[in-house]
């Protein structure tokens, strides 16, 4: 055979096969996989498995095995992919009642096989979620069955719920949000009202909404787990940040542990029902820098980025919560406003029927049909007869014509319904029934037209309907808060020790032979002054080289403003010895610095620190070929000022000095701290944000008194932040106060006085100066020695007392005074200062009508 007789081979152009191949790819992964739509926010999967659940609906729990079988009539994946999918939709708590272990998302732990779990679908699924007259349907992946294109959900539950998908090039992830308050946003929207939705996680928690942005692309959230200090060596933790675990929270606190980050003991789990994981510290170790810590260095805090992406008209669009809520409650109005033009067609259809029902029994039409011999016939007597009574729509009845004018035109199926009326309900018929019933269709069609001329107010009011009926179920879980920066330096935990040799000029973590300086964190920065006038701060290592002759050593913290350093040092070109008071705020780590003037020669004669600006008295000694009259005095650095650390200093003598000796150490000469608290976090600062706290220097401590009737005393740290939610009184301590309190005893059910002063000294303790029975209440604290009190009694009569003349000091034990056999109502507490008292500041006494207790700010 010829070679021109064989076919030629066929030619494929691969020329945007790729190109097309992947779109359509992409496509689908995002249609019909990973993204949810607007109108139902649903995906696919969790449609059919709703869709399927309504098919095989009878009011009792079915196998999760059997719903499987079912949906995968409609889904094209496997059995996997719909129990996960199912498990997960159930785990929300919204659409689907679960029997058996259905897993738990705050351990982590995963459900039983389907075979051994049940499901069914919730009343509030069946109300919101389906109406199969206002349903748009397709054929499923086979053509064999129809499937919803989406459910018609009269509720924002994209929202509720949340979501996260991956599909290919985009992703989604939208934040569940409080069922109530997406309600009370949806009736806003109705009103036109401007409105705010915050998310809600089933887990609890603290949540700082500061950057949420709406939930749109770029905004995010940062949750925290709930940490309470059940005593200085125990913490416990209750409620865990969404998107993490029991088990996975215990792995990064453990593996912060093993790093050095933290110092605990132990941790235990105790989680049954409710999460409790139990935090025992080590010997020695602050709650507060620990509780601080586990925020910084493990999943205790979270941050969880947001980007709401959504279908919409067969489309990806990026939205924000605020635009999808808006979306969500129009589409709820057409479902709604669809579904009362049903109504009031299957009403006008009853209507139509019940008068022509009427008509036909009362007039007694079925007697002419008795002679009629074919079907035909009996047809044409009956629209001849009716017609006698009816009119059409569209005619117009002359005066005295008292035919019934019909809604809708008479046609041939209604002679046929009529024929089909059985003999029993003829021989039955009261014509005053008939006309009630007539009525009430009527007052049903006034109801429902009225209702669709108000289908704003409709809305509203089934919205209201929601709320009250399932919102109790739906408490907010996650507590809006306001979260700290912290400082990573000041809260890790202390996990190496810094060791310095002098001579050779070596500062590190494993220096163990040579001097030990204090123990420290391996994030720490160094601080280091050599005996040429040269400092520099460094990275703590296990061995760092920074220079001969080492002076001083220690941990440096960016920003202090309390550490002063005392420096006299000669001068290399003019002999002279200069003396200078600096503070080393900022620097470049790694960069030498020079404190003298640069010249050669100069040498460092003095140098010391002091860590809240203490002055110094040196004893300076000349030499004794010196000129000057008086060889040895003393000199105050407290004279100086605080300069910078580029001051060249003041001089001290002209003459060559032989020696300079410490002689001892004044007070402070820095002012004292302004302290305040951060109304919203809690944290102690000094920028003036919150309440005024109190000036502190020196030893100084805090005494935090607690809504429950407790007081606990602090040391004074700058970092420290409270438990703003519990605190009542939060001041700088003095154990000469007198401390005024009214308390409402629970197991007596009196009201009681009693006075006192702090006797105790152990920090980091509460210490409970009331009863602890649940129902005891403290209603008035003051820090005054004398206070005034007007309250009503329990018979309601208004009355006076001084507190002074009331009761003595006493023990902060005692039980107090009795004031009344019942729960007494605070008016007023008057603080009559003496004139000691009046020089104080910062400590007035405000009354919180709303708690009847007094605060102090």
């Amino acid at each position: 055979m010829s070679s021109d007789n064989h076919s030629q081979p066929s030619i494929i152009n691969l020329d945007g096969m790729y190109e097309n191949y992947f779109l359509d790819y992409a496509s689908y992964v995002i249609l019909e996989r990973a993204i949810p739509t607007i109108e139902d926010g649903l995906k696919p999967v969790q449609r059919r498995i709703l869709h399927a659940m309504n098919e095989i609906n009878d009011g009792r729990f079915h196998k999760v095995a059997n719903i499987i079988g079912q949906t995968m009539q409609f889904h094209p994946h496997g059995d996997a992919a719909i129990g996960d999918a199912l498990v997960k939709l159930g785990q929300r708590d919204f659409l689907i009642d679960q029997q058996g272990n259905w897993g738990n998302i705050e351990t982590g732990d995963s459900a039983s096989a389907p075979r051994y779990i049940e499901a069914r679908l919730s009343k509030f699924a069946l109300e919101v979620a389906f109406n199969k007259h206002i349903t748009e349907w397709q054929l499923s992946y086979d053509g064999r069955k129809k499937e919803p294109i989406n459910l018609p959900m009269k509720f924002p539950l994209l929202l509720a719920q949340g979501v996260e998908g991956i599909a290919v090039g985009l992703s989604t992830r939208i934040l569940p949000h409080n069922f109530c308050e997406l309600i009370k946003a949806s009736i806003k929207v109705l009103k036109e009202k401007n409105f705010v939705i915050y998310p809600d996680f089933q887990t609890g928690g603290l949540m700082d909404i500061s950057e949420y942005q709406w939930g749109e692309r770029g905004g995010k959230v940062k949750v925290r787990a709930k940490i309470e200090k059940e005593d200085k060596n125990t913490l416990v933790i209750r409620e865990i940040p969404f998107s993490t675990t029991t088990t996975s929270l215990i792995d990064s606190i453990l593996k912060a542990n093993d790093k050095g980050k933290i110092n605990i003991k132990k941790i235990t789990d105790n989680t049954a029902k409710n999460v409790e994981l139990v935090i025992d510290l080590a010997s020695g170790v602050s709650p507060e820098l620990t509780i601080e810590a586990l925020y910084a260095f493990t999943n205790c805090e979270m941050s969880i980025s947001t980007n709401a992406c959504v279908i919409v008209d067969n489309k990806p669009m990026f939205l924000d919560v605020k635009e999808i809520l808006k979306r969500s409650t129009d589409h709820t109005k057409s479902l709604i406003r669809a579904e009362l033009l049903i109504e009031e067609r299957d009403l006008l259809d009853k209507l139509h029927f019940a008068s022509l029902e009427k008509i036909f029994i009362e007039n007694r039409v079925y007697h002419e049909i008795e002679e009629a011999e074919t079907w035909e016939e009996v047809l044409s007597i009956i629209d001849t007869e009716m017609r006698r009574y009816i009119a059409e729509p569209d005619e117009e009845l002359a005066p005295g014509d008292n035919r019934l004018q019909l809604a809708r035109p008479f046609i041939e199926d209604d002679i046929l319904r009529l024929t089909e009326i059985k003999i029993k309900k003829i021989s039955k018929f009261n014509k005053f029934k008939a006309d009630e019933a007539i009525q009430n269709l009527r007052d049903e069609l006034d109801k429902v037209r009225f209702n669709l001329t108000h289908l704003v107010e409709y809305c509203i009011s089934y919205f209201e309907y929601l709320l009250k009926k399932y919102g109790d179920q739906f408490p907010r879980r996650t507590e809006i808060s306001t979260f700290a920066d912290i400082q990573v330096q000041q809260v890790v935990a202390n996990n190496a020790k810094l060791y310095v040799n002098y001579k050779e000029g070596f500062i590190g973590s494993g220096l163990k032979k040579d001097t030990f300086i204090r123990e420290c964190s391996d994030i720490d920065d160094v601080i280091v002054f050599l005996s040429n006038g040269k400092f520099m701060v460094t990275r703590i290592g296990e061995k760092v080289f920074v220079g001969k002759d080492i002076l001083y050593a220690d941990i440096w913290q960016k920003g202090d403003e309390r550490t002063t350093y005392h420096m006299a040092y000669s001068d290399g070109a003019s002999g002279k010895t200069r003396v200078k008071r600096f503070q080393v705020k900022a620097i470049t780590r790694d960069r030498e610095y020079d404190l003298t003037k640069g010249t050669k020669g100069s040498r460092v004669l003095y140098f010391s620190a002091q860590p809240n600006g203490e002055s110094e008295i040196i004893k300076v000694t000349l030499s004794a070929s010196s000129r000057a009259r008086k060889k040895v005095f003393d000199f105050d650095f407290g004279d100086l000022d605080i300069k910078g650390r580029r001051s060249m200093g003041n001089i001290l003598t002209k003459y060559t000095v032989r020696k300079i000796e410490y002689k001892s150490t004044g007070g402070s000469t820095l002012e004292s701290l302004k302290v305040y608290m951060d109304n919203a976090t809690g944290q102690l600062n000094m920028e003036e944000r919150g309440r005024f706290v109190g000036e502190f220097e020196g030893d100084d401590q805090i005494i935090v008194i607690y809504e429950n009737g407790s007081y606990e005393l602090l040391d004074f740290d700058p970092n420290l932040i409270l438990e703003i939610s519990k605190i009542h009184t939060v001041k700088r301590f003095d154990p000469e106060e007198i401390w005024n309190v009214v308390y409402y005893e629970g197991e007596k059910k009196w009201s009681l006085v009693k006075r006192f002063q702090i006797e105790t000294s152990t920090t980091s303790q509460r210490f409970q100066f009331i009863s602890e029975h649940r129902s005891s209440k403290l209603l008035v604290v003051t820090d005054c020695s004398e206070s005034e009190l007007t309250y009503q009694d329990s018979s309601k009569e208004e009355q006076k007392i001084l507190l002074s003349e009331f009761i003595d000091v006493k023990g902060w034990k005692a039980l107090g005074n009795k004031l009344d056999e019942g729960k007494i109502k605070v008016v007023s507490v008057e603080k009559i200062e003496s004139e000691e008292e009046n020089l104080k500041t910062g400590d007035t006494v405000e009354l919180d009508p709303d708690k009847g207790q007094s605060e102090l700010f």
